[in-house]
C-alpha cells in the first residue's frame, strides 16, 4: 500500500491491523511524523509535534502486540490532541502566548482515557486563544490554513484537529465544541465531526481558574463515523471529578452505527427562522437532507423559528472566560490577541442581572428543543451559514443581509450548545469553489447513537472519505 493511502485508512481499519501485525504502530507513527514535517509548514496544523513521545509511545504498542498482551480499543494508533487539553509532560498553550512555554505536570480526563486506550500522541494541534472565536488564529504564529484551499480558514475552534485529520496528518483527532469548535471546522475541511449531549464527556483539569463550563464538549474528529464512534466511546462515561457530567454509562455507540434511518422523521430547516444563508449553502444542504428520504426516513420541512440567541449565548460564555482567564488581563493583558481581551473585557461587564436573563434565555431555548424534537428524531440544517472564507476575512453580509462578522458565519452551531444536544457534520458537497459544505445533524437530549446511526447510512450512502484535499 502506497504511504499516503496508508495514511488516510480508516482508524478502525488501522486498529485492527495493528492487533493483527499487518502494519507496524512505530512505522505507522513516522509515516504521520514524516507528513507532519513535509505538510504541516503549510497548514499550521500543530502547535507543538512530540516526535520522541510518539516514537516512545509506537514502541511500547509494538511491543505489547508481539508480546502478545492485551490492547486498548485505539493502541498504536496515531492521533493529535487539541491544546486546550492539558498533557502531562507535553507543552499545553491554550493558544495564547501567556502558557507559551507552559508544561503540566497533569492531564485531562480526555487526555488520560486515550492514553489508556493505547493511542500514540503525535502532538498537540493548533487553536485560537482559549477557544474564543471560531477560527483558528492567535499569537503563536501562522494562522491554520485549510487544506483544500490554504488562503482560507480551517474554522475553529479546533481548527487545527480538522485541518490535520482532513490533510492525512493523523488517523483522529480530539476536539472540543463550546459554541460549534467541533462542526465548524469540520464542515470547513469537509470532515466528520461530532459535539456530544452536554456532559457525556467529562472534563477536568486545565489551566485557567475553574467554572462550570454549560456549553463546552469535548469529542472526536475523523474521516469516517465509525471512527468517531470509536474515540467516543474511550472519552465518554462519568468520572467523580466532574460535578456536571452524565451519571448514566454511555451507550454502545459502534453498535448503534447499525440499523438506517427507515421510520425515522427527520425535521429540514435551512435558516432556523432567523439566520442568513449563503443560497449555494443552503441547496447543497437541502439536496441533501433529502437523501434521508431516499434511505427511508420521512423528511419535512420544519417552522421553527429561535430569536436571535446570541446575545445570552456570548454573555454566559464570555463571562465564563472572564471567570477562568479575566485574572490575566491586568497581569499578562500585552500578550493577549485583541480578540481574547475584547471577550475578557465584555464579559468582565456583565452584571448578574444581566446573567440571570441570559440563563432564563438558555431555558426557554432548551424548552423550545424539547418541544421540536418529541415530533423528530432529528433536526437537519446546514452547519454553517458559508463555506470556509480567506483567513481573517469572516462576511459582513450574506445573502445580501448584514450580519455580525464575529458569529453571523455560525448561526446553526452555538444555539445546540445552548440547548445541550448532541449534533454532528458531516461532509455533504461542495461549493462551486471546491470548498466542502456540511449538513448539520441535530440529536435529542442523550441521543448520540441516532446522530450517529443517521450519519453512517448516508455515509453508506454518499461515501466521502475517499475525497482528499489538494494539499494532502
Amino acid at each position: 500500500m502506497a504511504d499516503q493511502d496508508l495514511a488516510f485508512t480508516p482508524a478502525s481499519v488501522l486498529r485492527e491491523w495493528i492487533a493483527s501485525k499487518r502494519v507496524s504502530p512505530v512505522e505507522l507513527t513516522e509515516l504521520y511524523l514524516q507528513r507532519i514535517e513535509r505538510l504541516d509548514p503549510q497548514l499550521h496544523a500543530y502547535l507543538t509535534v512530540t516526535h520522541e513521545v510518539a516514537i516512545k509511545q509506537a514502541r511500547a504498542a509494538e511491543e505489547a502486540v508481539m508480546a502478545g498482551k492485551p490492547l486498548g480499543p485505539l493502541h498504536g494508533v496515531p492521533l493529535s490532541i487539541k491544546d486546550l487539553e492539558v498533557t502531562k509532560g507535553i507543552r499545553t498553550t491554550l493558544g495564547s502566548l501567556v502558557f507559551k512555554d507552559t508544561v503540566p505536570e497533569v492531564d485531562s480526563i480526555v487526555v488520560e482515557r486515550v492514553r489508556q486506550a493505547g493511542a500514540v500522541i503525535l502532538g498537540k494541534t493548533n487553536t485560537p486563544e482559549f477557544g474564543l472565536r471560531g477560527t483558528t488564529e492567535n499569537r503563536l504564529g501562522e494562522a491554520c490554513r485549510n487544506p483544500w484551499q490554504p488562503a482560507c480558514t480551517a474554522g475553529g475552534s479546533s481548527g487545527g484537529a480538522a485541518a490535520a485529520v482532513a490533510a492525512g496528518l493523523c488517523a483522529l483527532a480530539t476536539g472540543s465544541d463550546g459554541g460549534g469548535s467541533i462542526r465548524i471546522p469540520a464542515s470547513f475541511c469537509g470532515i466528520y465531526g461530532l459535539k456530544p449531549t452536554q456532559g457525556r464527556v467529562p472534563r477536568y483539569g486545565g489551566l485557567g481558574r475553574p467554572v462550570v463550563a454549560q456549553f463546552s464538549q469535548s469529542g472526536p474528529m475523523a474521516r469516517t463515523v465509525r471512527d468517531a464512534a470509536l474515540l467516543l466511546q474511550v472519552l465518554a462515561g462519568p468520572d467523580p471529578r466532574d460535578v456536571s457530567c452524565l451519571r448514566q454509562p454511555p451507550p454502545d455507540f459502534l453498535a448503534a452505527l447499525e440499523g438506517g434511518v427507515r421510520g425515522l422523521r427527520l425535521g429540514w430547516s435551512p435558516d432556523l427562522g432567523y439566520a442568513a444563508v449563503d443560497p449555494e449553502v443552503a441547496q447543497v444542504a437541502q439536496q441533501a437532507a433529502q437523501v434521508f428520504a431516499e434511505l427511508g426516513a420521512q423528511v419535512d420541512a420544519v417552522d421553527v423559528r429561535l430569536e436571535e440567541p446570541f446575545t445570552p449565548f456570548w454573555t454566559i460564555f464570555s463571562t465564563n472566560a472572564y471567570a477562568s482567564y479575566g485574572h490575566l488581563l491586568a497581569e499578562k493583558g500585552e500578550l493577549l490577541t485583541s480578540y481574547a481581551r475584547d471577550a475578557l473585557e465584555f464579559g468582565a461587564r456583565v452584571s448578574g442581572a444581566d446573567y440571570a436573563r441570559a440563563l432564563l434565555a438558555v431555558e426557554q431555548l432548551r424548552a423550545q428543543f424539547a418541544t421540536l424534537m418529541q415530533t423528530y428524531d432529528l433536526l437537519l440544517t446546514p452547519t454553517t451559514a458559508v463555506p470556509a472564507f480567506p483567513v481573517e476575512q469572516p462576511p459582513a453580509t450574506i445573502a445580501g443581509r448584514q450580519v455580525n462578522p464575529l458569529w453571523g458565519y455560525l448561526p446553526f452551531t452555538f444555539p445546540v450548545n445552548m440547548a445541550g444536544h448532541p449534533a454532528a457534520s458531516l461532509p455533504c458537497g461542495f461549493s462551486a469553489r471546491g470548498l466542502p459544505i456540511g449538513l448539520h445533524l441535530i440529536g435529542r437530549w442523550g441521543d448520540e447513537a441516532t446522530v450517529l446511526r443517521a450519519s453512517a447510512a448516508f455515509e453508506a450512502a454518499r461515501p466521502w472519505a475517499g475525497q482528499r484535499p489538494p494539499l494532502s
